[in-house]
């Protein structure tokens, strides 16, 4: 059996992980993907409202976006948005050809993932998303135990109501 099936035929992660050598090494994190509904309304919250910035806007129709989503004929609207450090990217799609209704967002649904921002003042962060509307799941928490200990979070909702974290590192030892 090979081990691409395996997973789709009931084996375990441990099952996969030792089915044999292993070459295949992720290099990288290159872009983390939300589908939404609205693709200009998502732009508009993660480039006008967190600050992310526009670098590419594009319809996709190719013949290998179908292959790859298992949608027959794809149309998607989609957005590449860069993080201020230019290192992360958010990338939007708009399944135009093929919508479907969202599912629950709630955060301990197994499959639902969310992003995390770094801020430098969460207070402020926080402070100026609720005077705009956005809607926060609560005030900003310190984290009291761990490697994070010391630092702010708080989770939020982007339009679609994709979880989103704000993170605010805790300030260096001794500050």
């Amino acid at each position: 059996m090979k081990v691409e099936s395996l997973y789709h035929a009931g084996f375990t992660v441990s099952d996969i992980s030792n089915a044999g050598e292993w070459t295949m090494k992720v290099e990288a994190l290159y872009h983390a993907g939300f589908t939404v509904s609205d693709i200009e309304r998502s732009i508009e919250f993660y480039r006008d409202v967190l600050g992310l910035s526009l670098h590419r806007r594009q319809t996709g129709t190719a013949e290998y976006l179908s292959t790859v989503t298992g949608f027959k004929d794809v149309r998607l609207e989609i957005a590449l948005l860069k993080t201020p450090d230019g290192n992360g990217m958010l990338e939007l799609l708009q399944y135009v050809s093929h919508p479907a209704l969202p599912n629950d967002r709630e955060t301990n649904r197994p499959g639902n993932a969310h992003v995390c921002f770094k801020v430098a003042d969460i207070r402020e962060a926080c402070a100026e998303l609720k005077r705009r509307g956005v809607r926060l799941i609560s005030e900003p928490a310190e984290v009291t135990a761990g490697v994070h200990k010391g630092a702010l979070a708080v989770y939020l909702r982007d339009p679609d109501d994709f979880t989103i974290e704000l993170f605010q590192p805790a300030p260096p030892a001794g500050s």
